[in-house]
């Protein structure tokens, strides 16, 4: 198949676009590098808003929630903070 035949339509019909606010968790702890501290996490991060299921938070005052100082991967650091925000349905922004 050539590249003129593949891009002539979607391979998936996506519907209209809901906007939710903040970003994923993941986005933002994906541009940093680990191991890392919490306070270098909240230095580098701390103002990004992430996606919650009680709505849009600033890691900040995530981090300021989370047991541990040091994390050596990114998936500790991540299951510390879904133990603080929890994990469930986001809630739709206000249009």
């Amino acid at each position: 198949m050539s590249d003129e035949e593949g891009d002539s339509e979607p391979a998936v019909t996506l519907g209209e676009a809901t906007p939710v606010e903040g970003a994923p968790l993941a986005r933002v702890t994906s541009r940093l590098t680990w191991p890392k501290e919490a306070s270098e996490i909240d230095r580098l991060e701390g103002e990004s808003v992430i996606r919650t299921p009680d709505g849009p938070r600033e890691l900040s005052s995530v981090i300021a929630e989370v047991e541990g100082t040091y994390f050596e991967r990114r998936q500790e650091f991540e299951t510390h903070v879904h133990d603080v925000i929890g994990t469930g349905a986001v809630p739709l922004a206000d249009e």
